[in-house]
């Protein structure tokens, strides 16, 4: 067996482990769109007995090898053929270096930096890795998987006894959930499958999701997004890492009009979501509340589990995972998902050539309107509004000039911070631009959830009272704020800057509408709020995901000073 072990990297990273040791880091290489492996010390000693190629006798033995560049002149004929940027092996006395080939295996001979030392390994040190199958993995820790799955069914049945309200499971299409569907089989006689379709699935996913309900007759209740990304691209621009307004269209508007209508009192949903996933998940507890769809409660039986687990879980209990897994795809989701690595890209391109197509046309299009060349999209920056560091780097190395950010990113300037006022009490100003610019109507219904609201649309403002403190917006992103104290002058800053980034950003999925318990909210181009039933309690920016992109903006802020 050989184990795949994510490590940091750009793209996906692997060390590759066999026998308990690490033989090597195998990487996708974004410049290059391709693989590349990385040998270790261990590696090249464990492979020299049976490779065929990219083997090379040094002349003459030497000292300290690691870290040098040997000219060609000290390497005897290189045996088999090989590209530059390939693993090599170095034979010097009894030791195996692992190396990288500098040039062509042609150009050995008179190149004066041809292979590249990375590490060193004692070639009598060879071992055999034992052979072994998915089975024999499973049964030497099948009293650990014992365990992990009686206290994730013990955790299921605490939970959902005596509670009265019906049990879903959130089945992707993925390995998580599919483990998840392992447990609730155990803890439960009854439960339904809810299965999200985007509208961006792959069909591979489609189709073994209903494969796998009809097979095992399982209730399927689907909520399907349609073509809604397709309808909203045009106004937010591409999704991105850090700007995920299409989980808002495609997931959540979807499945919270699926459980209002089939689930009115509610229901319990178990979901595969695992800590080791992300740092976004890194403390997720076995019972979370969705605070984007009213009246459903997460549980998270899988959430300590590591990826290894999850795998032998299902081999174990004979589960049918999606096919897509034996296509090189590490997670399974929307086919353009900006989360998608680079690799996994390359291999849509492979199977759905229509598909990939579709998504290079639309981001070569939006690429030719904000002045992005074509590696800015061949490369993935588009995948960020923000770039991080680790793409910032790759941009320098290959000499490609790309902004901070993106063109079409949302934005939030301190204008001024908390400071008093010359006329007594605190104030604070700033200026909101969004990619999307709606009537400034809008922006005062959003207000209205606020406190109370006066709007001038011939003047582009709007005024709302928020308890002491007062916030006035202006249609071009301007928000200032007074209060009596610096936390209320905060506050209303926040509500007004949210007003405005709900307005512009509304994307009519009705959350806000479903969350209000006074009905004072309607969706027809935008938003509605009726004052008179309005109580200002808050429950709908809360739920709106447009609203908590303003947490990312003022961190964004502070990061920058």
């Amino acid at each position: 067996m050989i184990f795949l072990s994510k490590v940091s990297g750009e793209d996906r990273t692997d060390d590759i482990v066999v026998g308990g040791r690490v033989i090597g880091t195998l990487r996708f290489d974004v410049r290059a769109q391709d693989y590349r492996l990385d040998l270790s010390g261990e590696g090249a000693t464990w492979l020299l007995p049976v490779a065929i190629r990219g083997v090379i006798n040094l002349r003459h033995q030497a000292g300290h090898l690691k870290g040098k560049n040997l000219p060609g002149r000290e390497l005897g004929r290189p045996q088999g053929e090989f590209r530059e940027g390939d693993p090599i092996i170095v034979v010097s006395g009894g030791l195996a270096c692992a190396g990288t080939a500098k040039v062509p295996s042609a150009c050995i001979a008179s190149a004066e930096k041809a292979v590249h030392i990375r590490e060193v390994g004692r070639a009598q040190d060879a071992w055999d890795a034992r052979p072994a199958t998915w089975s024999d993995f499973v049964n030497s820790n099948l009293d650990h998987l014992k365990e992990l799955e009686s206290k994730a069914v013990s955790d299921v049945k605490s939970y959902v006894s005596g509670r009265g309200l019906p049990v879903t499971l959130s089945f992707s299409g993925g390995k998580d959930s599919l483990a998840c569907y392992g447990i609730a089989k155990r803890a439960l006689k009854n439960f339904h499958i809810l299965f999200v379709d985007t509208g961006l699935e792959f069909p591979e996913t489609k189709a073994y999701v209903e494969r796998f309900a009809a097979k095992r007759k399982e209730d399927l209740l689907v909520a399907s997004a349609g073509d809604a990304f397709w309808e909203q691209v045009g106004a937010f621009g591409p999704p991105a890492k850090d700007f995920r307004w299409c989980c808002k269209v495609c997931k959540l508007g979807p499945l919270t009009e699926l459980i209002e209508r089939q689930f009115p009192k509610g229901t319990i949903t178990i979901e595969g979501n695992r800590a080791l996933e992300s740092f976004a998940r890194a403390d997720i507890g076995f019972v979370e509340s969705n605070p984007f769809v009213p009246n459903q409660i997460i549980l998270n039986p899988i959430r300590s589990w590591r990826s290894s687990e999850v795998w032998a879980y299902i081999w174990w209990k004979g589960l049918d995972y999606n096919p897509l897994y034996e296509e090189d795809f590490e997670r399974i989701g929307c086919y353009l998902c900006p989360a998608t690595l680079a690799s996994e890209w390359r291999s849509t391109s492979r199977i759905h050539p229509q598909l990939h197509a579709r998504w290079q046309e639309h981001l070569s299009t939006w690429a030719g309107q904000h002045s992005a060349g074509e590696d800015y999209i061949r490369l993935g920056f588009w995948r960020w509004k923000v770039l991080p560091p680790k793409m910032r780097r790759l941009a320098e190395e290959i000499g490609l000039q790309v902004p901070r950010e993106r063109a079409d990113t949302l934005k939030l300037r301190m204008v001024k911070g908390v400071s008093p006022c010359v006329s007594g009490g605190y104030s604070v100003e700033g200026v909101v631009s969004t990619p999307t610019h709606r009537p400034f109507a809008m922006v005062g219904e959003a207000l209205k959830a606020a406190g109370r609201t006066r709007v001038a649309e011939e003047l582009g403002v709007a005024l709302t009272n928020i308890g002491d403190a007062t916030v006035k917006v202006f249609a071009g992103g301007q928000v200032a704020a007074s209060a009596p104290g610096p936390a209320e002058a905060g506050k209303a800053f926040e509500m007004g800057a949210k007003a405005f980034l709900r307005a512009h950003l509304c994307t009519r999925c009705g959350i806000c509408a479903k969350n209000c318990r006074q009905r004072a909210i309607t969706i027809k181009d935008g938003l509605l709020v009726d004052e008179k039933r309005c109580v200002h309690c808050g429950k709908c920016i809360e739920a709106c995901v447009v609203a908590h992109y303003f947490d990312k903006l003022v961190r964004h802020v502070d990061a920058r000073g």
